[in-house]
Parts: C-alpha cells; structure tokens; sequence
C-alpha cells in the first residue's frame, strides 16, 4: 500500500527554497526602509523621507505578485508572509508619515501629539482585525494611507488645524465598517484603478521632486485619483450592502 497522501512530504528544489526566502527577504526590507525614512525625518530632510516612503510602496506593490507566483506559504508554510507584511505595513504607512506630520510643526502645537496618538492606536486597532482584508478584495475600514494624506496635507501646505481634523477624520474611518478597494485584488474595475494609480504615482513622483515649491495645479489635479478611489470605494460598499441585505 502507498503512504496516506497526508503523511507524503513535499519537497522543493534549493532554487525554489531560496527564491521564498527571497521575497520574504524583499518584504522585511521595508522595516529597513522605515528607519531610513525616520532617520530623515530627525534631519528634517522630509521631501528625502517621502521617497522613502515611495521606495517602500514599490515593494508593497510587488512583494504579493511575488510572493504568489513562488508560492511562498507551500515552500516555506513555517513563515507567515501575510503578518510580516502587516508589521511592515504599520511602520510605513503610518508609524513613518505620522512621524513626519508630528516633526514637521503642520499640526497645532497643543494637539499634535494627542492626534497623531489617537491616529496611531486607530491604525493599530485596523491592522489587527482578522477582517480588515476582506476574501472578496476590500479593506474593511479606512486602510491607514497616511503616507497619502499626509503627503497632501504637506504638498498643499494647509492650516495646521486642517491637518488635526483631516487625520482625526479618517481616523475615525478606521473604525467605520465601510469597504475600501484593495486595487490589486479588487474584483470590480481593477484595471482601471490600477491603471490610474499608476498615472497618479507618476504625478505624484513629479510632485515629490519639488516638495517644498510643487506646482499647485498638479497637486490638486492629482488629488482625482484619492477622490476616484473614495467614490469607487463608498459606490461597492452600497453594492454589498444590497447584496447583504436586499430589500
């Protein structure tokens, strides 16, 4: 008689092995790319810290493609990708840009640090829900862009309170039970978000290279896509709620 299929143990070649460990390797950088953002942050080099933050979105868009087509969780199933990703996640997109907004003096004095806190322990709050990503390819809740809002709140330049209430705002969204695209995964419209994604990064790459002086008809012009993706995100959260509880 065979062995009983659960008993057989899979084994994969040294250059499989080596390429998980590869992309997990490509994942954890970004803890390395964070400390170099804070680093530049404690210089007051913020422009120098953004495309930190820009490096570390460039891994986040690949790792998962990468991580798919090795079949990271097969070959190395002792790792789990997905929490180290979410570690990472929390240190660029939001430990280092609420960092920046909180250094660089664009916030009331006095509220600074009770907003960037109450922002903090919301974005903790988000990242360990079991369902803050859905299996359908959603964010349940706002999903702690705060590199995005707070590269706005700085390419603009706005009042420092403008800046307390923005980020208390969508603070208060992470605890809204609202769906938000996942654009890599979403299973509605994808293409097009991922394709004008791509034409806002660019926009916004152009924008990052003249921080201190951008020119303000591009930064507002950029700011359709966050407006697209909001109203795409409020449009599928009404067509599951119908889905959910039909009339």
């Amino acid at each position: 008689m065979g062995d009983h299929p659960a008993a057989r143990t899979v084994s994969f070649g040294p250059w499989r092995r080596l390429a998980a460990w590869g992309v997990h390797l490509l994942t954890a950088s970004g803890a390395v790319v964070a400390l170099l953002a804070l680093a530049a942050i404690h210089r007051g080099r913020y422009a120098e810290a953004f495309a930190w933050m820009a490096v570390a979105l460039a891994i986040d868009s690949i790792d998962g493609t990468l991580a798919r087509a090795v079949a990271v969780k097969t070959v190395l199933p002792t790792l789990d990708g997905a929490r180290l990703d979410d570690v990472v996640d929390y240190l660029n997109y939001t430990l280092v840009p609420l960092a920046l907004i909180y250094a660089s003096g664009k916030l009331p004095s006095h509220l600074a640090l009770p907003v960037v806190a109450f922002v903090l322990l919301a974005s903790a709050y988000g990242f360990a829900q079991t369902d803050a990503k859905t299996s359908d390819g959603y964010f349940k809740g706002f999903p702690s862009y705060w590199n995005v809002v707070v590269f706005y709140l700085c390419a603009l330049d706005t009042p420092q309170w403008f800046g307390a209430a923005a980020l208390v705002l969508f603070g208060i969204l992470v605890f809204v039970p609202s769906y938000y695209v996942y654009p890599s995964r979403s299973p509605r419209f994808r293409t097009t978000t991922i394709v004008l994604g791509v034409a806002w990064a660019i926009a916004a790459i152009v924008i990052l290279a003249r921080l201190e002086d951008a020119p303000q008809t591009l930064v507002v012009a950029s700011l359709l896509y966050p407006a697209y993706y909001l109203g795409l995100s409020v449009y599928l959260t009404r067509l599951r709620r119908r889905a959910e509880y039909p009339a």
